[in-house]
């Protein structure tokens, strides 16, 4: 196997809290990250639309490739962004940027799906994409424009998803890079490219739409405006735009792990528990559990699901926080969680009550007590029910994984922030009863410089990626304990989803 070459890339990854610039430096048996800038990337409501503060990330994506470029002596290979998925921004025919892009927690989009499905079913549209629905999909966030009169649709003559603008902000060209293109529910995985039909049965404009290219493209060159005296020319690429996509390339399988055997999960925000797979799986069973099918690096898929991940306990700290006029740790949480009496409460992590409330503490109250079962009261009580209940929801997706795919799941990978949870990585292996190896907690980074990497030939394929990941980067393992007990609380679980169901 051909051994990877010297370089250094910048990644600018772009979360739905914060953001981040790190610095990759490739060297033939290694790679070595730096985290060289970091940034808040906080919503703004006006006149009760929630909008990105897209200007702002755009002045932090610059101030990191200047901080970059300072550290490297100028020498930097590539820069490329990834951001989470189905939000955009639309341009005009000059170019220009028409208002901030939306939110996906937005309220726009309340009750759209419904009205979509009385013009195309829900499962033609499955049929189409493979995508799991969720209400803010891209999809739904423009037929939430075109049904509600929204000038801006009509105003636009390019739609780019988020770090499709970025980079068109840093080298002027538009492109729409495969992996995020794939989340926004109007993607043919039969034809590979726009859904043209299913949009124009919506009276969704298609010209917006900009040609599909794939992970590992060099886009452009990046303007000389942003460094001024720059001598070298620096690329800038589409690695998997989308960071699951880059968190799922990052993921350091090696060649025992066989394909359908190993899941990852991406815990973060968001959890996304899924399998890498080679083709699409599109059937009725795929679309009663609600999986989506979402575009990989290298030919690859992402079988997965979409799960409300540590969203629940951020939101629980800033409320708390709050209350407390002062800045609670989540070390404290998982230290009080650690002492709460188990399998005291549960919740469904993605009942609608926990999209976007207020506040998170009551919404959590609430759900037990319209589902007969005891009110936690304290901090510790909650953020056990929350780290429980994230667990016991990964088993259950896993259960369905299992009979979509027909493979036996043996591991579980856990990469991003959510592995430095070594209480809801323990949780996780007790649930799954499977060994579960955390680590990578810049998983997301590191799939994105690995897929830059890729693109200028440094590293010559995804195997040898990650087996530079696992050589430079250690795991940590979590054995299954407790089994008849959490055996015991899973059965518990579906119940209480069962009946949070019927009361829903």
């Amino acid at each position: 196997m051909k051994k990877a070459g010297a370089g250094n890339f910048l990644a600018m990854d772009l979360g739905a809290g914060s953001g981040r610039a790190v610095l990759g430096r490739f060297g033939e048996r290694h790679l070595r990250l730096e985290e060289i800038h970091r940034f808040e990337n906080q919503p703004v409501e006006i006149e009760g639309t929630l909008y990105w503060d897209a200007l702002s990330l755009l002045r932090e994506i610059q101030q990191g490739i200047r901080i970059g470029s300072a550290r490297v002596k100028g020498n930097l290979s590539g820069l490329g962004i990834d951001t989470w998925g189905v939000d955009f921004g639309l341009l005009d025919q000059k170019g220009h940027l028409i208002g901030n892009p939306v939110h996906y927690r937005d309220e726009r989009t309340n009750g759209i799906m419904e009205k979509v499905f009385e013009i195309v079913p829900r499962k033609k549209i499955f049929q189409i994409t493979g995508i799991q629905f969720l209400q803010f999909n891209t999809l739904f966030q423009l037929a939430a424009l075109k049904f509600r009169g929204w000038p801006d649709l009509d105003r636009a003559e390019a739609l780019l998803m988020m770090p499709d603008l970025f980079s068109y902000f840093l080298c002027g060209r538009k492109s729409s890079e495969f992996t995020i293109a794939s989340t926004t529910q109007f993607y043919d995985l039969k034809q590979q490219t726009w859904a043209y039909d299913l949009l124009k049965r919506l009276g969704i404009p298609s010209h917006l739409l900009q040609k599909i290219i794939p992970a590992g493209s060099i886009i452009g060159e990046l303007e000389k405006t942003i460094l001024p005296g720059q001598k070298r020319k620096i690329p800038v690429i589409a690695p998997a735009s989308h960071d699951t996509g880059s968190a799922v390339a990052a993921v350091p399988a090696g060649a025992e792990d066989k394909p359908g055997e190993w899941a990852y999960l991406s815990s973060g925000t968001w959890s996304l528990l899924g399998i890498e797979i080679k083709k699409p799986i599109v059937n009725e069973l795929a679309l009663r559990f609600n999986f989506t099918n979402e575009g990989g690096v290298a030919g690859t898929c992402r079988f997965l699901k979409n799960i409300a991940g540590l969203w629940l306990i951020q939101e629980c700290r800033r409320i708390w926080s709050s209350e407390q006029k002062r800045e609670l740790g989540f070390q404290e949480l998982i230290r009080e969680a650690r002492a709460s009496e188990p399998f005291q409460h549960f919740i469904d992590p993605d009942d609608p009550i926990f999209l976007r409330p207020a506040d998170m503490p009551k919404a959590i109250a609430e759900f037990c007590r319209k589902t007969g079962q005891r009110i936690p009261r304290d901090r510790g009580s909650i953020s056990r029910c929350i780290f429980e209940s994230l667990a016991l929801k990964y088993q259950l997706i896993r259960k369905q994984l299992e009979r979509v795919s027909g493979q036996r799941i043996e591991k579980l990978y856990v990469v991003g922030g959510g592995a430095r949870n070594e209480l809801l990585n323990q949780f996780t292996a007790n649930a799954l009863g499977i060994p579960v190896l955390a680590g990578l907690s810049e998983a997301t980074a590191l799939g994105n410089l690995v897929v830059q990497a890729m693109a200028m030939k440094l590293i010559p394929d995804l195997e040898a990626g990650r087996n530079l990941i696992r050589k430079s980067f250690p795991l940590k393992a979590y054995e299954p304990r407790d089994q008849s007990r959490w055996q015991d609380a899973s059965g518990r679980f579906g119940k209480m989803i069962g009946r949070a169901n019927c009361s829903g």
